[in-house]
């Protein structure tokens, strides 16, 4: 049976395989993963026809794309039956929500099957269904949403209760009152916040539609009125001390390639890693380096981006960019994580680079590729749990930044970190529709289910740093020189400034290797 419906999709994608990898991968008892290990064969090496003489000639390449698939154990046993090497697989943990460990102490949590499908309607129905059971639940353990029932279920008699639901609509009445209408799994109704309550109107001025909330109300079937509005938040209780004393480093926003790339800050900073200069003693402990997209300035992005380009290429990209991560110190773990930039879908959750012209990131040893966003537990060991960190390229901030007043008012794309705030309380990265393009899968990949102790964006070139609810909350500079996109918008990026972040004694640094004439030179 399985074995058969394994031909029937290679036939639908015009896949050939023979009978002793067909008879390999029927063992799996998991025809999922099989089409997903297909997939990314056929997508990776743009080959129909797979034998045992195609995977022993690109053995490093199949062993890779086995190791980032679910179902780790069933995928273990696959590579030592294919004669692959297995070196990477003896480090997975299975104990951990399916993570994958990378050397001492980096385990990557997040882990999205990325499935080549047709969309359908019904995607998005359970896309937004799913959200709206993951949110329900966490917003279900605030102990102000007292006598909470479902739409369906209020009666025409006025009284005070609590409702879960959706934001479809938001608008503003004649006279300056704010009327919501919310949606759950039952049913519809609208609520109305009045501007004489003024902490309150200020509260539902700011809700961003399709956010799942929380409603303290009072009034029957017709209307009911908000007495207050709850948000999922994310909370910590405490801020987490390592018992080693090492640090951690995020950088986003390279565009290695493009003509204004900062070389000379670029060069400066991997002098700093390598102890050539700088406060060596600070620089010895740094263990971990984050790159959170758009690490190369890719081709295509926008209309005659070529005019822009000093290498236009994206291969050639990748390749002279990990020739720079070379030089990186080897007791270094490099995470990165894809952007809007690097020839990546736009459609989020993304996926890990494309190893048609990232594959030298893939040949570091030190390096661990993730997709955006992701989940990254930092610092472990036997006494510690280690720090989680949430990394998110941003590619939703700019929406937010315009549309939501109170962000308005912060102009917010050059106070980044006000954004990551907002949407730590929704517990989302990009609530509204229509603020970014998303991949309608079972599970909503945006939803923040595990509150990060960290959480790093990018994308808005603007560095800022602070804490929300005991979470440290970064935002990265860039290593671009001030474009005129940027300055027609009145955006003042930050170069080559880089957060620092001790995880035994929880200082904060900015480190900066910008060199103030190349900036200035390549404006």
């Amino acid at each position: 049976m399985v074995s058969q419906e394994i031909l029937k999709f290679c036939l639908e994608n015009g896949l050939l395989i023979d009978q002793d990898i067909l008879n390999l991968f029927s063992n799996v008892n998991d025809v999922e993963v099989v089409k997903l290990l297909l997939s990314k064969v056929k997508s990776y090496s743009n080959t129909r026809v797979i034998t045992r003489n195609f995977i022993e000639q690109n053995k490093s390449a199949f062993s890779k794309i086995l190791h980032n698939l679910p179902e780790q154990n069933k995928i273990k046993k696959l590579k030592i039956e294919l004669g692959l090497k297995i070196e990477i697989s003896e480090e997975v943990t299975s104990e951990i929500n399916n993570s994958q460990t990378f050397g001492g102490s980096v385990k990557v949590l997040s882990n999205f099957p990325f499935l080549n499908k047709k969309i359908e309607v019904k995607d998005f129905v359970n896309y937004f269904r799913n959200r709206f059971y993951d949110l329900s639940k966490i917003l279900q353990e605030h102990s102000e949403l007292d006598n909470l029932i479902s739409i369906n279920k209020i009666s025409g008699e006025k009284r005070n209760f609590s409702l879960i639901g959706f934001v479809v609509d938001k608008r503003v009445t004649k006279n300056k009152n704010i009327l919501l209408e919310i949606e759950d799994m039952s049913g519809k109704i609208r609520v109305l916040v009045s501007n004489v309550k003024k902490e309150l109107y200020e509260k539902a001025d700011d809700l961003s539609l399709d956010s799942v909330l929380g409603f303290k109300v009072s009034g029957n079937r017709e209307i009911v009125f908000a007495n207050d509005i709850i948000f999922p938040e994310a909370v910590l209780h405490e801020r987490k001390l390592s018992h080693f004393n090492e640090s951690v480093i995020f950088l986003g926003d390279i565009h290695f390639g493009s003509k204004r790339f900062l070389k000379k800050g670029f060069d400066k900073f991997l002098d700093y890693l390598n102890l050539k200069i700088g406060d060596r003693e600070e620089a010895k402990k740094i263990k971990y380096l984050f790159l959170v997209g758009d690490i190369v300035a890719g081709v295509g992005n926008y209309p005659n981006q070529e005019r822009d380009l000093e290498i236009t290429d994206l291969e050639e990209q990748f390749v002279l960019f990990s020739e720079l991560l070379k030089k990186v110190r080897s007791d270094i773990k490099i995470i990165i994580s894809p952007g809007n930039h690097e020839g990546v879908r736009l459609m989020e959750p993304q996926p890990m680079f494309d190893e048609k012209f990232a594959w030298p990131l893939y040949e570091l040893k030190n390096v661990i590729i993730t997709p955006n966003p992701c989940s990254v537990n930092i610092g472990f060991n036997d006494s510690f749990s280690g720090f989680d960190v949430l990394t998110y390229h941003g590619f939703s901030f700019p929406f937010y930044a315009n549309n939501v007043s109170s962000l308005m008012l912060k102009r917010a794309m050059n106070s980044p970190e006000e954004i990551m705030k907002y949407l730590l309380k929704h517990r989302h990265l990009a609530p509204t529709h229509t603020s970014t393009q998303y991949y309608p899968s079972e599970k909503d990949g945006l939803v923040i289910n595990k509150i990060p102790d960290v959480f790093v964006s990018a994308h808005t070139h603007k560095c800022g740093i602070s804490y929300y609810n005991n979470i440290l909350v970064v935002s990265t500079s860039c290593w671009e020189a001030m474009t005129p996109y940027q300055e027609k918008f009145g955006n003042k990026p930050d170069h080559c400034k880089v957060p620092l972040f001790n995880l035994k004694t929880r200082q904060v640094k900015i480190l900066d290797f910008e060199d103030k004439e190349e900036s200035e030179e390549k404006r």
